[in-house]
This record gives C-alpha cells, sequence and structure tokens, in this order.
C-alpha cells in the first residue's frame, strides 16, 4: 500500500486559566511557567520532521491557544510555519475563548495568515455558561466575532446542548443566538461526561443529572432542523457549514487521509501509522527536550483495519459513502467488510442502503456512536 505525504498538520496548545468541568483532553490550568519551556519543546519536535512539510491545511487547537501572550502567539506561529509552510489556498484554523481574545491577539494571528478561527461558544446565557465553569459572557462572544469579521476571518461556533437542567426552548435560543451572529460553520455537541472529569464526579454523587435521553434527542434533532433552515449544510454528524464553507481540516480526517501533528497529546497518521504524544504536558516537555521520543502510544494499521476506519469516518458524512469510490480507495468491497451489520442496520432503519450508497438515516444519526464498534 502507498502512502501520500500528509497535506495538514495539527498543532496541540494544551494551555487553559482553568479545565472545565467536563473537559478531558490533555490541558494544564494555571500553568504560565511551562508556556516557554513548551514553546521550545515544540520547536524541537518539529525540527524532527527533518525538512518543511507544506500543508494544504493547519489547525491550532487545545486547550486554548489564545491563552498565550501575543509575543508568545507570535513566536508559535512563525516556529511552525518554518516546519508547515502554507500552500496556496490554505485553511489555518485557531481554536479561541471569547474570554481572552482581544485585538492585539487577534492582529497577531491576522499578520501571520490566520483565516479561520473557531470560537468555544458553549452557550449565549449565563446560567449555562457558569454552570459549565466558562469564563465568558454573551457579549464576548459578540465582541470576539466582530474582532474575526473584521481582520477578515471566516468564523466557526461550537455549542453544547444537553447541559443538567437545560430545557428545550434555551437549546433553541442558544442556536437563534449563534445564527444571528452569520457564522460560516457551526459544530453542536452534546453534553458527555466522561469518567476522570469533575463532572463525572459530580454526577456519581448526583449533585449533576444527565438530561433525560429523549430530550436530548429532541435537541440534537432540532439543532438539525433549524440550521438547515437557516441554510446551513448538515455535513458531518455535528458539523454545519454555508456553502462551501465546510471544515477543511476535519474532511482529511474523516476522508482517511494522513496528517502531521505535534505538542502534548497530539495524534498524527503519517504513512500508515497511528502515534499519540504523551497526554501529561509534563512528561511530553521531559521527553523531548531530553531528546527523547514523546510518542505514548504506536499502532501500525493494516490495509483492512484501514478500510474499515475509512468505512466508520465515510459514515459520520451525511452523505455518506460510495460502494465504487470505497473499493477504489481502499482496495476493499464494503459487503466484504461488513455486509451482514449494514444489512442489519438498515433493516433496523439506521443506515440507508440505496444505488450504491450507504449513508446514516436521520434515526440512526441519533445513536452513530453504538453502531461503530460493530463496523470495527
Amino acid at each position: 500500500m502507498s502512502y501520500l505525504t500528509p497535506r495538514a498538520a495539527y498543532i496541540h496548545i494544551p494551555f487553559c486559566v482553568h479545565r472545565c468541568g467536563y473537559c478531558n483532553f490533555a490541558v494544564v490550568a494555571g500553568r504560565d511557567d511551562l508556556v516557554e519551556p513548551y514553546l521550545e519543546a515544540l520547536g524541537a519536535e518539529l525540527a524532527w520532521l527533518e525538512r518543511p512539510r507544506e500543508v494544504e491545511t493547519l489547525y491550532f487547537g487545545g486547550g486554548t491557544p489564545t491563552f498565550l501572550a501575543p509575543r508568545q502567539i507570535k513566536r508559535l506561529c512563525e516556529l511552525v510555519l518554518k516546519w508547515h509552510p502554507l500552500a496556496a489556498k490554505y485553511e489555518w484554523t485557531v481554536e479561541a475563548n471569547p474570554g481572552d481574545l482581544d485585538q492585539e491577539r487577534i492582529d497577531v494571528l491576522a499578520d501571520l495568515g490566520v483565516n479561520r478561527l473557531s470560537i468555544g461558544v458553549q452557550s449565549f446565557r449565563s446560567e449555562k455558561l457558569k454552570l459549565l465553569e466558562r469564563d465568558h459572557c454573551r457579549d464576548d462572544i459578540q465582541r470576539a466575532v466582530e474582532l474575526a469579521r473584521n481582520a477578515g476571518m471566516r468564523v466557526s461556533l461550537d455549542l453544547i446542548f444537553a447541559a443538567p437542567g437545560e430545557t428545550l426552548e434555551q437549546w433553541l435560543a442558544d442556536l437563534e443566538g449563534a445564527i444571528a451572529l452569520c457564522p460560516e460553520h457551526v459544530s453542536t455537541y452534546g453534553l458527555t461526561f466522561e469518567r476522570g472529569t469533575t463532572f463525572w464526579n459530580r454526577l456519581q454523587k448526583q449533585e449533576l443529572a444527565a438530561a433525560p435521553e429523549e430530550l436530548e434527542r429532541e435537541m440534537f434533532l432540532a439543532a438539525i432542523d433549524r440550521l438547515v433552515a437557516a441554510n446551513f449544510e448538515h455535513y458531518e454528524i455535528s458539523n454545519f457549514a454555508r456553502p462551501e464553507q465546510r471544515s477543511r481540516h476535519n474532511e482529511i480526517y474523516w476522508s482517511g487521509k494522513g496528517y502531521f501533528a505535534a505538542g502534548p497529546g497530539a495524534a498524527r497518521y503519517v504513512d500508515g501509522v497511528r502515534e499519540t504524544n504523551h497526554r501529561s504536558t509534563s512528561t511530553y516537555l521531559k521527553r523531548v527536550l531530553q531528546g527523547e521520543s514523546p510518542v505514548g502510544e504506536r499502532e501500525r494499521l493494516d490495509d483492512e483495519q484501514r478500510a474499515r476506519e475509512r468505512l466508520i469516518f465515510g459514515l459520520r458524512r451525511i452523505s455518506g459513502i460510495e460502494r465504487p469510490s470505497f473499493f477504489d480507495g481502499t482496495g476493499f468491497e464494503i459487503d466484504a467488510l461488513a455486509g451482514k451489520q449494514i444489512a442489519t442496520f438498515v433493516e433496523l432503519g439506521l443506515l440507508s442502503d440505496s444505488q450504491g450508497r450507504i449513508s446514516l438515516t436521520r434515526e440512526g444519526l441519533l445513536i452513530s456512536d453504538s453502531l461503530w464498534p460493530e463496523l470495527l
């Protein structure tokens, strides 16, 4: 099996002012002292690429990239661009927290070429933001969007639904708040209680209650209907975009293509090998600064594993998978891999299989995560 050189890169910036109760990402809070060592280590890890690798999409995630001071953001961008220069017609996304985004940070990002901002809105309602332990308010969101717009950046907004105690009407108000800001892209996620988070612990102690399953279903379907009615294309389970405004970077993941990555907890997929760096920022720093590999997990996928992953990623997309193109891309017939399971899901009304295309039905969208283990 031959592999194309990746044309995408992800950089993980692990710093946050505060770790929100629902967050299980690789982050550190209140550790400003680690920013400079992190930049040094990141530069060292990128240098292991040995030569610059041009990319068409670049994504800075976190954590909170905009937690860094403007001079640190500038240094971060410059060292990444040294090793990942941008191709023509690139997409460069940076995640941002409305609470710490200001004119100086926006100016630095814009001057260096960032053209897309992904803003962690989560909600426009103060009570819900407080519950989610966010440090911003509705006015901060408005200001952040205006700053991005004035800098010529496209805007994506992240929203969370099914927070404890939230009603359908309150969720619909959040959707209307997002639509009113005219973003190019919206991502919606149901709140999950991940083991190891403070929300998980509070759930076990009955200090928090998960939203009823039926209500969560109603909220998800309401998001689909309202955003589609507002001229957003529902193109992936959790993602909606204006025409021609999909996240090109995420589409790399969903199409099964390779991508570079650097930083604590960052996962890359290069030459059929998936590697994930150690999640601990301190461990990552120690290893890299001592000249050691920060990789915590490594797996070489065989051709069948790659094909099965591509099947699942493809089914996450609303357009689904075409049998001929799947065979052309993987060398495997879909029915040889998972024909029995697919037939069962079609019979249950969870998948549609028509004219050579397989895709999730509306009912399948609601329980998609439970389908993937069967297909793997």
